[in-house]
Order: structure tokens, then C-alpha cells, then sequence
């Protein structure tokens, strides 16, 4: 009986070693959801000012590959046959200032981003904290692509109008359904590049939000440090 009273006692000690041993692993001091909230909303902030400024200046989009807007599908004969018949140059300039005008949109409407990053209300901060390297961005996008959308579209027009991007693209599709046996195109342009800047927005976003997780050195604040520590 002493001799088994003994064994137990040795494993209960043992036991509670391990456990103390996985306690210590775990991150110190304490953190609620509150704050992770905050420092993923830190995070985002991060993603629109380091990121997403890049995409502000001139050939912010046409000239980086991850967000780079290319034409649309209905538009894509009509680029080939513009280059087929020598009219190469205004195809050039008409996937240009596709692009131009988002880059003019997204330095308007930046401030509709970070607004939207403060009023974020994470449902479950922790659950997103250990996801994947860009869910506090999806979750960002999933709760207000909608309200983006409708706020974002008027100044792609405003900004397509601004670039001549308008006319440009009048006089483009003008040029092809005056061409014989094609049948004529009329896409709508602002509704296509406004659905593309904002995905390029959130990629941009993305970006950032997978370097701070990756990276201890990116977390330059000390809520980033403190709140990403979690995930690590």
C-alpha cells in the first residue's frame, strides 16, 4: 500500500513539473480581448499607412504586379483586335489609366479605410489573432466590402473622369465597334475598376498584416509585440 501511495505521489509530482513547464512557455502578464482587438486593428492601420500608400502614387498599381489591373474579359478582344490592326499604343493607354484612376481613387479615399479599421468590431479577436496570416484582413474585407463598395464607387468615377480615362476608353470602344463583324462592347468600367482597387487595397493590407506575424522586427509598436506574441 506505501509502495503504491508512493508512485502516485511521484506521478502527481511529475505532473504537475510538465504542467508548470507548459505554463511557463505560455506569454506573461495577461491580455484581453480587448486589447488583441486593438492591436489587430493596430496591424490593419499598418497595412493602409506602410502598404496601401504605395499604391497611391503613380504606377502604384500599373507597375506592381500583385495588384496591377488588367482588363476585363469582354474587354480582352477587344484589346487584341486593336493590336491586330496596328493600334497597339491606344490599347497601351487604355489599360494605363484603368489604372491610373485607382491610383488617384485610393489616395482619395483612403481616409474611408482607416475609418473602417476603427469601427471593426472583431467577434472573436483571439480566434482571428491564431488564424491564418492575413485573417484579420478577410475578416476586415467580409464586414465591409459593402459599405466600401458604396463609398469607393463614386470616387473611381470622379478619378476615371480625372485620368481621362473616360474618354480615352470612348474612344477606344468607338474605334472597335466601328470595326466590321465585331459586336459592339459596352462594359461598365466603373463598377470593374472600383471591385479591382479594393482587392488590390486588401491585398496590400495582406501584406503587411503576414509580415507582422512573421516577422518580430516589423512589430514596431509595443501592443504589436505584446498582442502577436500570442500567435507565435
Amino acid at each position: 500500500m506505501k509502495k503504491s501511495l508512493l508512485i502516485i505521489t511521484v506521478l502527481i509530482i511529475n505532473g504537475c513539473t510538465e504542467l508548470q513547464q507548459v505554463i511557463n512557455q505560455l506569454p506573461q502578464g495577461g491580455i484581453s480581448e480587448v486589447e488583441i482587438a486593438s492591436g489587430l486593428r493596430e496591424a490593419l492601420n499598418f497595412g493602409i499607412e506602410k502598404q496601401v500608400s504605395k499604391l497611391t502614387q503613380t504606377d502604384g498599381f500599373f507597375k506592381n504586379q500583385m495588384v496591377k489591373i488588367l482588363l476585363p474579359q469582354e474587354l480582352q478582344k477587344v484589346d487584341k483586335t486593336l493590336r491586330d490592326i496596328g493600334l497597339g499604343k491606344l490599347a497601351d493607354e487604355g489599360l494605363k489609366v484603368l489604372n491610373r484612376a485607382a491610383e488617384d481613387a485610393v489616395k482619395e479615399a483612403t481616409p474611408i479605410f482607416v475609418n473602417a479599421v476603427k469601427g471593426i468590431t472583431f467577434a472573436d479577436a483571439k480566434n482571428i489573432l491564431l488564424g491564418t496570416d492575413n485573417a484579420a484582413t478577410n475578416y476586415l474585407e467580409n464586414k465591409t466590402t459593402t459599405a466600401l463598395y458604396a463609398k469607393f464607387n463614386p470616387v473611381i468615377k470622379n478619378s476615371l473622369d480625372k485620368v481621362g480615362a473616360t474618354q480615352v476608353w470612348s474612344n477606344i470602344i468607338n474605334k472597335y465597334n466601328s470595326i466590321p463583324l465585331t459586336n459592339n462592347v459596352n462594359p461598365d468600367l466603373t463598377d470593374y475598376v472600383t471591385n479591382e482597387a479594393l482587392d488590390g487595397v486588401f491585398t496590400m493590407i495582406a501584406v503587411e498584416e503576414k509580415e507582422i506575424r512573421n516577422k518580430v522586427s516589423s512589430r514596431t509598436t509595443d501592443l504589436l509585440r505584446k498582442v502577436f506574441a500570442l500567435q507565435d
